[in-house]
């Protein structure tokens, strides 16, 4: 195994974002989101859950099966915000409440 010499730039390298560093800016736009869903973003999904519910009805789907498969993408979804959002306690919530219905409870 040969070792190649990497290449390292002259100047000085960029600053590290450590904590309580700023984060660069470039024209007035922080970098890195804060990974929060915004109302934008609510509004662009349940645009597309419409046109995916019209497009697969306009296909011949039948009405229960498009609003299983809706409910489903609906419901991974949520379990996944809740997830990445931390929050647990919701899950084991929704987890209890689905395993007792399956059991009959």
């Amino acid at each position: 195994m040969s070792h190649l010499a990497l290449p390292r730039p002259s100047g000085p390298g960029p600053a590290c974002l450590c904590a309580g560093a700023t984060p660069p800016v470039d024209g007035g736009v922080a970098h890195g989101g804060t990974g929060r869903l915004g109302p934008t973003h609510a509004l662009i999904l349940l645009i597309a859950f419409l046109v995916l519910g019209c497009g697969l009805f306009l296909a011949g789907t039948g009405l229960e099966t498009v609003f299983a498969l809706l409910g489903g993408c609906g419901a991974i979804g949520a379990a996944t915000l809740t997830a990445a959002g931390g929050g647990r306690r919701l899950m084991t919530v929704l987890v209890e409440t689905a395993v007792r219905s399956g059991a009959g409870k």
